[in-house]
């Protein structure tokens, strides 16, 4: 078995790549890089001469060798300016891992689908985690039994692909092979022990089981270069516990880890020619996700709890229900020697919340202990068209132009009325600090007043309030890319959208590559960009009730459509815009590649959820007393970021004995900071509620100042080792007492290490381990109390904090 690569730019894990034929040469190994890439419309363009950096990475052979199942997962420890993190007592967001590119938001880096834009998850960050007030992707919605390769564009491409690919694109390519049956099977377990002295508890020494299969099918149809490829994929990963040690430690949470969760999915990729020069194309997925996580501790004492339904106290269980579909198609052709796309792209993502083991204390012991609490939903479907044409001008110029016409809709799902209800002593609903809600002061059961409980279902309240919003937008663009020599080409795009819910914008693009020597290169980019607000952070609303201080209070998460953000006087939501630079060399001897790509990301109004503001606020607290809320928080264009960094991506590869060994160092240096913060004409003067230095640190956060990965790879015969380091930076969040009050997460270091035999050419088995020295995050003991923002002995930084697990992964193919 022979290694090959199909991009000079591989991190990572990319490095164990290789081909099941032992008699591959030169010239296949060749034909493998010439693949048009993303961030460029031209066919003729390869990876290795773009003007901007392109990561290629072959999902099924680093899965093959990793103990990685989710795309996510496998994307955090393969490239260094990726990152996502597992999250714990987050709401909706321990069934979806935020990720972010070069730090920037989770709703700033464009998901692509065989090209085609990829509808965001109707999930709104707001509890517990990273990205608070963003939507995002949810890339574990797509299997990795069906991905043949991600390109991961890490470049501004608004004026190229529109909204969202502020920070950049990461475009999922799905199999075609078309003859064969390939799978493999999954097993793996975390091996429990604890990272300090008995610091960290388990319920158990193996947890966190995680079976994996995946089948996936080609076939040919008809005699025309027609093909299917359909992936069946089934998941179910048990929960992992690491609880702080209770003789040692007091934890608001009993039950701290991964959540339980089961997915299947089924997804096709057909291709079909019609005609000569017509060929008709249909991409379907499926996938269905359970996740059951653990909220927040209710103590006995505590006044959400009814001791005579818990005695002990409980804990509430969040059971998230994601169904997720897309439904992709298309037909090429040429019109007069253009070659012409025409498709339409439908995908949607529903998201549902039952809580269990909860209750409404205010209904006392007639409460139910489950709710139906709703949930949301998004809709998307995009209509266009793109063509290009190579001209015979100077080198070869390449023309694109294309249209689309996307249609969103956005719905939140009501819960039932218990879930989000507060009840008087004879069940009529109340409002806290109204008069017939301070009346009440005869419990039903405990010894806290009915009028002081909280109310609605415990651990996640429900959704009081449906909606039912949509918009549409009209998108135009050009992308033309002309080589002026055989050394020096340039590409310039531009790209008009309008939007019926806040206007127009136009963005564009200019980039450049020039070759030295055949070997050293140098390339560069200049762009604007914009990121429309999406509709959830638009209509978004929650009404809850939080127990604050010994008093009861509401606190109102108010749409930006609303009456209440209006007569505050925050402002409608506006685009995010962004001006964009990048600058870097490539060199390549064959045996040894080198990239190193510097980058300038400047962003305004950048929308997240602000702080809580209340009665007390001599701006606009009578406004939120006339209206019964004790607290409100608002959507807005609160600040301006300003992210530098640079990545660097080493590879080498030697032939060593009997077999060849493969190296890659790869690493990302960003450093973000907040320039500005954008308070509304009522509320100057108050930046530090607008957003508080907790706040400021979640956002610079988003990804370790440093972040480098170190594979090897060594291949002998039927024989393959791989070894992979991941060094995380350090990470400082600030606690609930201001700046003095602080966690800092040292520096971490993981390994993972991996050996593969192919007992035929049919059949071959690997073995290994994540995190074989079980390494966690820094210990938070001082603030294991609660001021952690999980509420664990850990934050959901860096690796994670399963610790480490032992796997092993048969592959097979007929």
């Amino acid at each position: 078995m022979k290694i090959i690569y199909t991009s000079v730019l591989f991190l990572g894990t990319v490095s164990m790549f290789y081909s099941q034929n032992t008699n591959d040469t030169i010239s296949k190994e060749s034909r493998i890089e010439e693949i048009s890439v993303t961030g460029s419309r031209n066919k003729k363009r390869t990876v290795t001469n773009t003007p901007v950096p392109v990561d290629v990475i072959d999902i099924k052979q680093v899965s093959q060798s990793t103990g990685q199942i989710e795309v996510n997962q496998l994307l955090q420890f393969s490239a260094p300016s990726f990152n996502s993190n597992k999250q714990s007592g987050s709401d909706g967001a321990d069934a979806v891992d935020p990720a972010t590119l070069r730090g920037l938001g989770p709703d700033q880096t464009l998901l692509l689908l065989n090209g085609k834009r990829y509808h965001q998850s109707s999930l709104i960050n707001l509890f517990g985690t990273k990205g608070r007030g963003n939507t995002g992707s949810d890339m574990n919605t797509i299997p990795i039994g069906a991905i043949k390769r991600i390109e991961v564009l890490r470049d501004g491409a608004s004026a190229q692909y529109g909204s969202d690919a502020i920070a950049g694109v990461i475009n999922v390519i799905l199999n075609d092979r078309n003859q064969g049956f390939e799978g493999n099977a999954f097993y793996g377990m975390n091996l429990f022990k604890s990272p300090g002295d008995k610091d960290v508890v388990s319920e158990r020494k193996i947890d966190g089981t995680t079976f994996n299969f995946n089948g996936n099918l080609g076939t040919k149809i008809g005699n025309n270069g027609g093909f299917g490829n359909f992936t069946v994929e089934f998941v179910n990963k048990d929960r992992t516990i690491r609880n702080a040690n209770p003789e040692k430690y007091s934890s608001p949470r009993e039950k701290f880890g991964d959540a339980k969760s089961q997915n299947i999915y089924f997804f096709g990729n057909i291709e079909l020619p019609l005609s000569d020069g017509l060929k008709f194309y249909s991409r379907q997925g499926f996938s269905h996700r359970k996740t059951n996580a653990y909220a927040w501790t209710r103590s006995a004492d505590a006044d959400g709890n009814v001791p005579e339904v818990y005695p002990n106290g409980f804990n509430p269980m969040q059971n998230t229900s994601i169904t997720d579909f897309t439904f992709d198609n298309g037909l090429k052709f040429k019109v007069a020697d253009w070659d012409v796309d025409f498709y339409n792209a439908f995908g949607s993502n529903r998201f549902t919340y039952e809580i269990d083991n909860t209750i409404n204390a205010t209904l006392g012991i007639k409460s139910p202990t489950s709710f139906n609490a709703g949930g949301h939903s998004l809709l998307q479907n995009t209509t266009g068209f793109n063509a290009s044409k190579q001209f015979k001008v100077l080198e070869g110029l390449n023309v694109a132009f294309g249209s689309e016409f996307r249609y969103e809709k956005f719905e939140i799902i009501k819960g039932e009325e218990a879930s989000y209800a507060m009840y008087d002593i004879n069940g009529n609903i109340v409002t806290p600090n109204t008069p017939q809600g301070l009346l009440v002061t005869n419990p039903l059961s405990g010894t806290t007043p009915l009028s002081v409980r909280p109310g609605g279902s415990q651990g996640f309240p429900g959704y009081s309030q449906a909606v039912d919003k949509n918009r549409n937008n009209f998108a135009a663009y050009v992308d033309t890319e002309l080589d002026i020599t055989k050394s020096w080409m340039i590409s310039v795009a531009g790209r008009f959208e309008n939007y019926n819910d806040f206007g127009s914008t136009l963005n564009g693009k200019f980039a450049t590559r020039y070759a030295f020597t055949p070997q050293f290169a140098f390339r560069g980019s200049v762009s604007t960009g914009f990121r429309a607000p999406s509709l959830a952070q638009k209509y978004y609303s929650l009404q809850f009730t939080n127990f604050q201080g010994g008093n009861l209070v509401t606190i109102q998460l108010a749409s930006n459509d609303s009456d209440l953000a209006k007569t505050v006087g925050i402002p409608q939501l506006k685009q995010e815009t962004s001006l964009n630079g990048s600058a870097g060399f490539t060199f390549n001897t064959g045996k040894f590649t080198a990239t190193i790509d510097g980058y300038y990301i400047k962003v305004k109004d950048r929308i997240v959820l602000t702080g809580n503001f209340s009665q007390d606020d001599d701006a606009i607290g009578g406004i939120l007393a006339d209206n019964h809320i004790d607290q409100a928080q608002f959507f807005t264009n609160a600040i301006d970021t300003r992210t530098k960094g640079v990545d660097v991506i080493l590879n080498y590869t030697e032939n060593l004995g009997s077999g060849k060994l493969t190296a890659t160092l790869a690493g990302n240096y960003n450093e973000m900071e907040i320039t500005k913060v954008n308070t509304s004409e009522k509320l100057k003067g108050k930046e530090e509620v607008y957003l508080s230095p907790r706040e400021r640190a979640f956002i610079l956060a988003s990804a370790p100042k440093t972040k480098i990965n170190l594979n090897l790879n060594y291949k002998i015969d039927k024989f393959n080792a791989n070894l992979q380091l991941v060094r995380f930076d350090k990470v400082k969040l600030i606690g609930y007492s201001g700046a003095d009050d602080y966690q800092l997460y040292g520096a971490k270091v993981t390994t993972d290490i991996s050996f593969g035999y192919e007992f035929s050419k049919n059949f071959n088995l690997t073995i290994g381990s994540k995190n074989l020295f079980n390494r966690y995050p820094t210990l938070q003991t001082a603030h294991v109390d609660g001021n952690t923002e999980s509420g664990g002995i850990f934050d959901p930084v860096q690796m994670g904090f399963a610790g480490r697990q032992a796997f092993a992964r048969l592959n097979f193919k007929f």
